[in-house]
This record gives C-alpha cells, sequence and structure tokens, in this order.
C-alpha cells in the first residue's frame, strides 16, 4: 500500500488550550521519554496498544489478505473524516492486526498515525502519544527520515494540544533539523508552520507570524496546497488573536477562496469560522450571517453532522450577541437536537446550559 503521512490538525484559538496531562512535563523528562520509549513503549492508565493488538485471533482472520488491511484501513480513514472517530480506531486495530501478521512495518506506521489522530480527538491522549511513538520507534528502525520528521511534528503538536509548549519546541527543533540535513522541503514546511503554533500559544504573535510566512515559502516550494492553506489559516488565526482585524480578513479570505477552487472543504470551512469572528469583532454582522450560511451549506454537502452542530451554534451565540434571544434560543434547540442525535452528551449539557443563563438574562 502506498504510504502517505498523516499530519496532526491542529487548529489554534486566540486562548492557550488549558488541557494538562496528568504529570508535567519537563524539558529533559520529556526528551529522555522520547528515546526510552523507542526500548520501552509508554505504559498508559489506558488500555495498551499492545493488548489490543495481540488479542486471540482465529484462524479465519489471520487469513485475511494486505488488500483486507488496505480496505480496513480505508474504511478507518472515511470514518475519522466523517467524525467518527471511536469506529475509526476499531477499523484501525482490525488493520493493524493484518499488517503485523504480514510484517509490513510502513504500513503499521500509516496505521499508527491515524489512530493517534482518533485517539488525541476523543481526548484519550495517554493512547494517542503511545501510537505516535510507535510510529517513531518504527520510522527510526527502518532509517525512514520523512516519517521521523512527520512523527516528530505530531509528537510536538500533542505537546501543543495539552498545554506543553516547551517540550513541543524542542521536539519540533528535531524535527526540523532532520528536514533541514536531508533536505525535506515538506518536512522544513510542516516544522516551521508548527513552530510557529509554538510561538502563537506563547503569545508572540510577531515570532509566530515571521514563521509562518517562511513556511509558506517552503510549502508553495513543494506543491501541497492543503498544507499551504493550513499554514494561512494559521497565520490568520495570528492576526485574529493579535486583533489585527485588517490582516485577518485579508488573510482568511485569501485561504477561503484557495480552498474553495480546490475543494477543500475542511480549510473553507475554517477560514470561514476566522471570518465570521473577525467581522463580528468590527460590527459587520451582515457578512458574518452570510458567512455562516455558507458554512451551514457546506457541512449539509458533507453531510457532516458534527459540522452542522457548530453552524447551528454559531447562529446562536451570533443571535444572542445581537441580543434576538428568540432566534438564538430556536438555533440552540436545533443544536441540541443534533448533539442528541451524535450522542454527544458533553455538548448537549454545554448547549443546554448556555441556552438557560441566556433565557435568564432576558427575563432580568
Amino acid at each position: 500500500m502506498r504510504q502517505k503521512h498523516t499530519v496532526l490538525n491542529l487548529f489554534p484559538t486566540p486562548k492557550i488550550l488549558s488541557y494538562r496531562l496528568v504529570n508535567k512535563y519537563k524539558f529533559f523528562s520529556s526528551y529522555l521519554l522520547l528515546w526510552a520509549v523507542l526500548f520501552n513503549p509508554l505504559v498508559a492508565n489506558a488500555v495498551d496498544i499492545t493488548q489490543q493488538l495481540h488479542r486471540p485471533l482465529n484462524s479465519s482472520f489471520g487469513r485475511q489478505s494486505r488488500d483486507n488491511a488496505d480496505a480496513l484501513l480505508r474504511v478507518s480513514q472515511k470514518q475519522y473524516a466523517s467524525g467518527y472517530p471511536e469506529k475509526s480506531i476499531g477499523s484501525s486495530l482490525q488493520a493493524l492486526e493484518i499488517y503485523h501478521l504480514i510484517g509490513d512495518l510502513r504500513a503499521k506506521g500509516l496505521t499508527y498515525d491515524l489512530l493517534a489522530k482518533a485517539y488525541i480527538q476523543l481526548g484519550r491522549y495517554k493512547e494517542g502519544e503511545d501510537a505516535l511513538r510507535r510510529h517513531l520507534a518504527i520510522a527510526r528502525d527502518t532509517q525512514d527520515f520523512q516519517s521521523q520528521i512527520f512523527a516528530l511534528n505530531n509528537i510536538g503538536t500533542l505537546f501543543l494540544q495539552v498545554g506543553e509548549p516547551i517540550p513541543a519546541g524542542k521536539t519540533l527543533e528535531e524535527a526540523l533539523i532532520i528536514a533541514r540535513n536531508v533536505k525535506n522541503i515538506e518536512g522544513e514546511g510542516l516544522s516551521l508552520s508548527n513552530l510557529g503554533l509554538v510561538s502563537a500559544r506563547q503569545g508572540d504573535y510577531n515570532k509566530a507570524i515571521k514563521l509562518y510566512e517562511t513556511a509558506l515559502i517552503y510549502r508553495r516550494r513543494s506543491g501541497d496546497l492543503r498544507a499551504e492553506l493550513n499554514t494561512l489559516n494559521n497565520l490568520g488565526d495570528t492576526y485574529l488573536a493579535a486583533g489585527n482585524y485588517q490582516d485577518t480578513i485579508a488573510t482568511y479570505g485569501a485561504a477561503m477562496g484557495m480552498a474553495r477552487i480546490n475543494r477543500d472543504r475542511t480549510n473553507q470551512i475554517r477560514a470561514i469560522d476566522g471570518l465570521v469572528t473577525a467581522h463580528s469583532a468590527v460590527g459587520r454582522y451582515e457578512r458574518a450571517f452570510e458567512l455562516l450560511q455558507k458554512r451551514l451549506i457546506l457541512a449539509q454537502e458533507l453531510q457532516n453532522l458534527p459540522e452542522q452542530l457548530k453552524s447551528f451554534q454559531s447562529y446562536a451565540q451570533l443571535y444572542e450577541q445581537l441580543g434576538n434571544y428568540p432566534t438564538a434560543r430556536n438555533f440552540y434547540e436545533r443544536a441540541i437536537i443534533l448533539s442528541q442525535t451524535l450522542e454527544d452528551r458533553q455538548q448537549e449539557v454545554l448547549l443546554r446550559d448556555r441556552l438557560t443563563q441566556m433565557l435568564k438574562r432576558r427575563v432580568k
């Protein structure tokens, strides 16, 4: 199966994420952990991947071919893209069993990448980190420098996602050094872009902007349009966090246009979210509503219920901000119904609380 690298997609917000690991990482401990895990995989409180992978197999399963594993992995990728990470994990673990039996290390690395993304989306960070480190170990064993670069970048973004910018920066610097040593343009662009995220999270917006601008040069040279759009949206996020609404709107606008032309719905929706926030901040509510309508249409075309829920929630919050409580209530209720359909109890509770608080303010 042809190998593709997957990258953890971390969409920054103006506020630093508040997630914390149970035990805080320090620089040296995180670096030692990165090496020690190559010989002793992480022991997590959650179910270890080894236990999931090596459960007893029946003979009929053991005879399944590489084609079956590839098909399972494709199903897993579609499940993840459609917003069903739990199902994606199940399919990936089945594919991983077959790849383990036939000894396909590169396919195992790709599968660990996808597993990590699904685990992390579900907040199962220890299992996600375990999967990423297993991929890194495979990449080192096979002298696959490009995979090492991508694995280190994913570990770095995981550190960043749980609120650990210092070990994130050190891990990403290591990835950048490898990329430069082997003259991997794609890896340089990715590492620089992620280092921009680190600087943005630390509040150093000027440094972040410079890193993103440099990253864009490499990403354009590599010809990876999706990667270029991701960095362009990151740049828009940084302008937004810095309160520079003029450059925010220009950057997101460019990203939205490029994404629309190239049918990159994910980056198009992301750019729209940034534009809605920026236009609302400067009082351009009519434009914000126009963009929200486009967002909802895109989510419906994709048949992506989680994104439809986010659209309803954004509508509700904007109408609430304008004091139009009846319409805001209607959208909150529609979002609640979707959260029930998705069996997202946490989101349902948050939406009900937000609706209750709004109605209390309305009475006053």
